[in-house]
């Protein structure tokens, strides 16, 4: 059985955690919107349409941001379609998902929903069909006071103080040839700097998201990212990373995913640091990871089921429906960890999506909600990852996978200083072998190994369905260990762990 001693110091802080390291995003995409967080006449919904139940569950994952409203299908909309009367709102093609949009959800709805659901919106701007003008234009109608034609128009249509947004994204994934208006590197950064500043002047408190490559594999990438760093360095506050992770076929390459992100992060961060040295800038720029999670895009093409063309543009169709399983669980376990052992850098970052949609959390038209097994891991950091990330040293076994040697064991621990308390969070990527961890605690006191959370199956295929809502889900062990600063805690074969300590 390995045994890995882990050495923590209570001075060896990586950041403060943003907590906006915890949003996510809803598109409209197949049902995240329609029978997801919108569903009039549903028993559960509330006067103004929203589904009280999946409020709830929005409420208990820990969601702190939520993307709105794309994805790639910002690069068509028009935000005056959704504004107003829903009588008179028209209804339209949307191309990037071949889909009919009602706009009977827009963007007043959408701020009505992000204060009942306790979340700060992040709204993605038209820089496809749509123009630098256009945004600005957008940005007037929610955030200026009043006085103006537009300013005024929110008011007649039922809110006088404005929406305040202060998150605001710059496009879409712009290199991709998927996207509607697609652009070169060069094409962007102008586009997007001469948005940045009719944008900054309308609202000079807003922070604003360049679009980075679209993923990892791109060929634009990194020198899109530079390009567009270079350009907007001192127009921008964070740069995008999006990446999503399919099993096809290796199991532990697939649990390796963890270090594919660490090493995304890194070439971005190392590229941010170069395009501020050769700007002579002040400025530090972030990274926003506004679009991670399990995706099985090349095993179940999202658009197999256009090819009947009677199943084509209509109104929320199921789509990118990913029903997910112990070992996607684990998996986002360990991408988790990587974004908190990036808090230095890593600020924002958003699970996409947030219902239905490759989600967390999945409905029932009419029906019933249920929490995806990838729900679980999410909750645990996103309650609990809240303070300092630490930086521990240890001699860890590794193995091989297609992204190189990873750890055996993927790991990210917490100080949080109001709960006094240190979270270790833990992905045990061994198939048969428990492995225990040696805790040496330093500068910390008396401490004491309280409570351990473990989500383990013995079925790595094992989801949760409507019938098993339950199937697979954490178990919580209260621990009886004695206070110190040493402590030994076991992880289970391939386990998922949140151990809570108490500094005495």
């Amino acid at each position: 059985m390995p045994r890995i001693t882990y050495t923590v110091h209570a001075d060896s802080r990586i950041a403060r955690i943003d907590p906006r390291l915890y949003g996510s995003f809803v598109e409209h995409l197949g049902r995240a919107v329609y029978t997801g967080i919108y569903e009039p006449g549903h028993p559960e919904a509330d006067e103004q349409g929203f589904r009280q139940d999946v409020l709830e569950l929005v409420k208990d994952i820990g969601v702190t941001t939520v993307r709105y409203p794309g994805g790639n299908f910002v690069s068509g909309f028009n935000w005056r379609d959704g504004i107003g009367p829903k009588e008179s709102r028209p209804v339209r093609l949307d191309y990037a998902w071949i889909s009919k949009e009602t706009n009977q959800f827009g963007i007043d709805e959408f701020a009505n929903w992000s204060q009942k659901a306790g979340v700060t919106p992040m709204i993605a701007v038209n820089l496809g069909t749509g123009t630098p003008q256009e945004a600005g234009y957008f940005l007037e109608y929610c955030n200026h006071p009043s006085g103006t034609a537009l300013s005024d128009l929110r008011a007649a249509h039922g809110r006088a103080a404005p929406y305040d947004f202060k998150l605001w994204c710059l496009g879409n994934e712009m290199d991709g040839p998927w996207q509607t208006g697609q652009l070169s590197a060069e094409d962007y950064m102008k586009k997007a700097r001469e948005t940045a500043k009719i944008m900054r002047w309308i609202d000079p408190e807003i922070s604003l998201v360049a679009c980075g490559s679209s993923h990892s594999a791109m060929p634009t990438f990194p020198e899109w990212d530079r390009i567009v760093l270079e350009g907007l360095y001192e127009h921008i506050d964070y740069i995008s990373c999006h990446q999503y992770y399919e099993n096809e076929g290796n199991p532990k390459d697939f649990l390796a995913s963890f270090l594919n992100m660490d090493n995304f992060i890194e070439t971005i961060t190392s590229t941010i640091n170069y395009a501020k040295a050769k700007t002579r800038s002040d400025r530090e720029v972030m990274i926003s990871f506004d679009e991670w999670n399990v995706w099985y895009l090349k095993t179940d093409p999202w658009d197999a089921v256009f090819k009947d063309k009677a199943k084509r543009f209509q109104p929320a169709p199921p789509l990118l429906e990913d029903h997910y399983s112990f070992l996607d669980a684990l998996v986002i376990g360990g991408l988790l960890c990587t974004l908190v052992n990036h808090a230095d850098r890593v600020k924002m970052a958003s699970l996409a999506q947030l219902v239905n949609v490759i989600a967390p959390i999945f409905t029932q038209p009419g029906g019933d909600v249920i929490r995806q097994t990838i729900f679980w891991p999410f909750q645990m950091v996103a309650t609990y990852g809240q303070g300092y990330a630490l930086r521990s040293f240890s001699r860890c076994p590794t193995f091989e996978t297609r992204y190189g040697d990873a750890r055996l064991v993927q790991s990210a621990l917490v100080y949080n200083e109001e709960r006094q308390q240190i979270v270790l969070f833990a992905l045990n990527c061994d198939f048969s072998q428990q492995v225990t961890l040696a805790l040496d605690l330093q500068g910390f006191g008396v401490t004491r190994p309280r409570t351990q959370v473990l989500l383990q199956h013995q079925d790595l295929n094992a989801r949760n369905t409507f019938d098993q809502p339950d199937n697979v889900s954490p178990r919580t062990l209260s621990l009886q260990a004695e206070p110190g600063n040493h402590h030994d805690v076991v992880l289970p074969p391939l386990s998922w762990n949140m151990l809570l300590i108490d500094i005495c």
